[in-house]
């Protein structure tokens, strides 16, 4: 199942720019206003209250001041769910984003949601591999096939070792921004959808490997709806399908993503799914991550069921 209705969000307390994630990621830009984690909690509870407004379960941990995780807003990259309730823990580049894998957070879940002892990848970090979650790799979870850029965030030995664990299929690749810098994450140059698949492909400048991408989208009989690199600059790219309690499709980003699509591709967007977005500036601006990188997606069964 590609879609879920069911969300993990973090709500933090200690939000801001990270020096140790900002030597690789080009969308971090360090501000010096006093009141960010302010804004970022508002930007946060707007949200939240949106996706719940529209039918999501989102299921807010806050965090907790110590360890200091000033990136504990993006659990997608340490965390990541799938039927049948299996948990996957994954190995992080920054040493203090590592810290964000706490066992408060695994406890709320165990509280309400059943799953296995977790597939726990971490010890890679000890040999300098690294994967991050849903961020490293987008997943077309229908056809299993695993979609990664390779960047000092992802490796492919890390890759390959979750695909062997799942059963997916790696489609490896490299891409790039318009400065020529690795893109640090998958997930903010395309979205996979149940019918579609939005992508930078220009970003990719192998003729080959572009072609191979392409084709793959393609072969699983999806749509191909491509976004310029000054749109994935915006943010575009980091975009999540989600299917609310009764069963209506919603494709979710920031307002800063939208206000960058132009009419024919929200229109080819539109007919397949209603569109929500919400003002996330602070964190998109100090974070360096948008509106998927917030979301964990939740393929757990509720203890309740």
């Amino acid at each position: 199942m590609q879609n879920t209705s069911q969300l993990l969000m973090i709500r933090p307390v200690n939000f801001g720019y990270n020096a140790e994630t900002a030597v690789n990621n080009a969308f971090q830009v360090e501000t010096a206003d006093p009141g960010t984690q302010q804004k970022a909690v508002s930007e946060f509870d707007r949200f939240v209250t949106l996706l719940r407004e529209n039918g999501i379960t989102v299921d807010v941990v806050s965090d907790t001041a110590e360890p200091f995780t000033p990136d504990s807003i993006f659990p997608n990259n340490w965390i990541s769910f799938h039927g049948p309730d299996t948990v996957v823990l994954y190995p992080m580049f920054a040493e203090n984003r590592r810290a964000e894998r706490k066992q408060t957070v695994l406890d709320a879940l165990k509280a309400k949601y059943r799953f296995a002892e977790p597939i726990d990848l971490t010890a890679l970090e000890q040999q300098y591999e690294f994967l991050e979650g849903t961020g490293s790799m987008v997943l077309d979870r229908d056809s299993k096939i695993a979609y990664a850029c390779l960047s000092p965030r992802t490796s492919e030995e890390a890759l390959m070792d979750f695909c062997a664990k799942l059963d997916y299929v790696p489609i490896v690749f490299e891409a790039v921004d318009q400065r020529g810098q690795e893109i640090y994450h998958t997930n903010v140059l395309m979205c996979v959808a149940d019918r579609y698949v939005v992508i930078c492909l220009d970003s990719i400048r192998d003729p080959g490997e572009r072609t191979m991408v392409s084709d793959a989208i393609t072969g699983s009989g999806k749509e191909l709806i491509e976004i310029s690199p000054a749109q994935l600059k915006r943010f575009a790219g980091n975009m999540l399908q989600l299917v609310n309690k009764d069963g209506e499709k919603l494709l979710v980003m920031s307002d800063q993503a939208f206000a960058s699509l132009g009419q024919k591709q929200l229109d080819k967007l539109r007919s397949y799914n209603r569109i929500l977005h919400s003002s996330l500036d602070t964190i998109e601006t100090n974070g360096g991550g948008s509106a998927r990188c917030m979301m964990a997606e939740n393929f757990l069964t509720p203890l309740t069921n």
